[in-house]
């Protein structure tokens, strides 16, 4: 029937094309390309996951790299979805949904949508009913329409890791009405290791993972209802996640403050360049909290050593990240799970910093 696989070479053609076309802003274009593919033989599943999927995660590590502007990332996501939207209204591209029913959304706060959305047509194309509820669906929002709509299992999509809080919640939540969440998306970790941590009762790592996994099954979950969030994670009895968290406002400012007084340098930073140095710690902050949530190192390490890459990229020293962790562990320093991932990240980030070929602890 269609064919997921058209060849290698010309997809990869085809993507090249593509970028070409959203990268500047060029819709009409793009949605050329898509439909030509259509009428050349690709299926519309090749084409979301094959042809689209691959040329927005090049726009999203372009932009890491610092070769696409914030603007030119934005302009290109926009393109990708108005493509992604007129495809699904192609009638021929219609499929008669003859499988159950699928509630798709992403957590509260997470405005990441673009997996999710190729989730919902994927689905649709393969004859599932989908509720597509889109970005940043608050839990309540979401179990009132579970309670209207007769779903037969939610597909629960965050990107940030900083969102897993809120999946924590809407997962407990939905598995109280008795409906089975599976979980996806970059959050969730590349091995699902957060999905199973949170108790979510599947975890896919891609779209077509996730159809596989639905068309064969996902038990109800039983007693979901009764169990209690710190009872999948005992290490939040310590309260050293509710402090913290409480507490980034104050962290945040504290760290700017003890900044300019350590490095006299910052009095001359224009008003964007003080809004840019207090973001960067309030993302800091903002992923020590989560990574006190799962109490995993590497979920803190790997967002320090990827933000030292960042800057590296924008011509900033990575090593300006230092000053910063060692101000957080003076603040913090009562909270020993807060200290233990501070050093930690300390450690990944002078190993980042290694010119190549050279191994921690190497003489100089």
């Amino acid at each position: 029937m269609n064919r997921s696989n058209p060849g290698t070479d010309g997809i990869q053609d085809l993507q090249s094309l593509l970028w070409a076309a959203v990268t500047t802003g060029d819709e009409y274009r793009s949605a050329d390309l898509i439909f030509d593919a259509l009428d050349n033989g690709v299926s519309a599943e090749a084409v979301l996951l094959d042809l689209i999927a691959p040329v927005q995660a090049k726009v999203g590590s372009e932009w890491a790299a610092n070769r696409l502007s914030v603007a030119q990332e934005h302009a290109a996501s926009a393109v990708t979805e108005r493509v992604i939207a007129a495809l699904a209204h192609r009638p021929a591209l219609r499929a008669e949904a003859t499988r159950g029913r699928v509630t798709v959304a992403c957590v509260d706060q997470e405005w990441h949508v673009l997996p999710a959305r190729l989730l919902a047509e994927v689905l649709t194309l393969r004859g599932w009913q989908v509720d597509f509820l889109g970005a940043q669906v608050p839990t309540p929002h979401l179990i009132a329409h579970l309670h209207t709509s007769g779903a037969d299992v939610v597909a629960l999509s965050s990107s940030i890791p900083t969102r897993l809080p809120a999946a924590h919640a809407a997962i407990t939540a939905c598995q109280a009405t008795g409906v089975p969440v599976l979980a996806g998306g970059a959050a969730f970790g590349t091995d699902g290791r957060y999905a199973r941590l949170l108790g979510a009762d599947a975890w896919a790592p891609d779209a077509r993972a996730a159809a596989r996994q639905l068309a064969e099954g996902i038990p109800s979950p039983h007693l979901a209802a009764a169990r209690q969030q710190i009872d999948d994670l005992p290490h939040l009895a310590d309260q050293e996640y509710t402090l913290v968290a409480h507490a980034q406002g104050r962290l945040v400012k504290d760290v700017v403050t003890r900044l300019e007084e350590r490095f006299p340098a910052m009095a001359a930073y224009t008003t964007q360049q003080r809004e840019r140095t207090a973001e960067d710690i309030a993302h800091i902050v903002e992923f020590l909290t989560v990574a006190l949530y799962t109490d995993d190192d590497d979920l803190f390490t790997t967002f320090i050593t990827w933000t030292a890459g960042i800057l590296t990229a924008r011509h900033v020293p990575a090593r300006s990240l230092h000053p910063a962790l060692n101000l957080l562990a003076t603040e913090l320093k009562d909270f020993p799970r807060s200290l233990r991932l501070l050093e930690r990240a300390g450690f990944a980030l002078d190993d980042a910093l290694l010119p190549a070929g050279t191994h921690p602890g190497a003489s100089a």
